[in-house]
C-alpha cells in the first residue's frame, strides 16, 4: 500500500511490460469475438511526467523518452506501433507530458464489445483511476484486493481474455503469491492468456519463481527478460514478464523486439535480454 508507481512511470520496466501487453492485445483483436482484460494492480491510470514524483525520480527519461523518437527498423517499428500509439493518445504532438498506465493502454485498444476490469486497492489511487478512465461502459473500476480477483473474477463471461498481474513486490510474499495465484486462476480459466511482471535486481528470487512455474502443471509458460545494466549498480536493473498461453506469434515478436529495446535502453555494457520457455515449446 506504500508503493507509488508515479516515481517509476514510463521507465524501462514499463516499456517492456507495456510493449508485451500491446502485442497480446493486438493478437486478441484478430478475432471478432469479444474479450475481457482483468488488470489486478491497475495503479492510477495516467501519470503526469511533470509532477513532483516524476521530477524527483525521472526514470522515464531512460525509458519511454528514449523510445519515443527513436528511428527503428521497419519490422520493429511495426511491432511497437500499438504501444507508441497508446502513448501518443495521452500526449500532444511530439511532447511527452504524460504516460499511460496499463488500464489506459488497454482502454485505448478495446473494441466495442470488449471489456476491462481495472482493480486498485489503494484508496487514493482508486479514485484517480476512476477519473483517468472516465465514463466508459466497457470499463469497470473495482476497489478490491487484486489477488482475490484471480479466483473470484474468473472465468470471464466472454471465455476469452487476458489477465495482467503486476504487483508492487513490497513484500517477499508477493513472489509466492504470483505462483499460487496463477495456479488457482489457471484451474478456473485454463484457456486464458496471463501476463505477469517481475523485477530484476540483486537478491530477487527469480530462479525460485521460475522453478515454481515449471512445477505448476501449466502446459505453456514463456518468460522474457530485459536488463538495462548490471545488478552490481543496485536498484532495479531490469524486469521480466511471464506469459501463460502465449500466442504462437509472440516468441518471434519478442526475438525481434528485445535486441532493439536492449540497444535502445542500455545503461551500461552489461545490458542483456533473453526469451526462454519454462514449460512447453522450445
Amino acid at each position: 500500500m506504500n508503493y507509488r508507481h508515479a516515481f517509476h512511470a514510463g521507465n524501462h520496466a514499463d516499456v517492456l511490460k507495456h510493449v508485451v501487453l500491446t502485442r497480446l492485445l493486438a493478437y486478441l483483436r484478430r478475432k471478432d469475438k469479444p474479450f475481457r482484460v482483468i488488470d489486478t494492480h491497475a495503479g492510477i491510470g495516467l501519470y503526469d511526467l511533470g509532477a513532483e514524483e516524476a521530477v524527483r525520480s525521472p526514470e522515464w527519461r531512460d525509458g519511454i523518452a528514449r523510445l519515443a523518437g527513436a528511428a527503428l527498423p521497419d519490422d520493429v517499428a511495426g511491432l511497437l506501433a500499438p504501444y507508441r500509439e497508446a502513448v501518443a493518445a495521452v500526449n500532444e504532438g511530439e511532447r511527452l507530458l504524460h504516460y499511460p498506465g496499463s488500464p489506459l493502454i488497454v482502454q485505448h485498444m478495446l473494441r466495442e464489445g470488449d471489456a476491462l476490469e481495472a482493480i486498485e486497492l489503494h484508496p487514493v489511487d482508486h479514485g484517480l483511476l476512476v477519473d483517468a478512465l472516465g465514463r466508459d461502459r466497457r470499463v469497470k473500476v473495482l476497489h478490491i484486493d487484486g489477488w482475490l480477483a484471480l479466483g473470484a473474477h474468473l472465468p470471464p463471461k466472454e471465455r476469452r481474455g487476458l489477465v495482467l498481474v503486476d504487483p508492487p513486490y513490497e513484500e517477499a510474499a508477493d513472489w509466492d503469491r504470483l505462483v499460487d495465484g496463477l495456479k488457482a486462476a489457471h484451474r478456473r480459466f485454463a484457456g486464458g492468456v496471463y501476463l505477469l511482471w517481475y523485477p530484476l535486481k540483486a537478491g530477487a528470487p527469480v530462479a525460485a519463481l521460475h522453478r515454481g512455474l515449471r512445477g505448476a502443471g501449466i502446459p505453456k509458460v514463456l518468460a522474457a527478460e530485459l536488463s538495462v545494466r548490471g545488478e552490481a549498480e543496485g536498484g532495479l536493473s531490469g524486469s521480466g514478464v511471464i506469459v501463460v498461453n502465449p500466442p504462437f506469434t509472440l516468441e518471434g515478436e519478442l526475438k525481434a523486439l528485445l535486441p532493439a529495446l536492449t540497444d535502445l535502453l542500455a545503461q551500461d555494457g552489461a545490458a542483456t535480454h533473453r526469451v526462454v520457455w519454462l514449460r512447453g515449446e522450445t
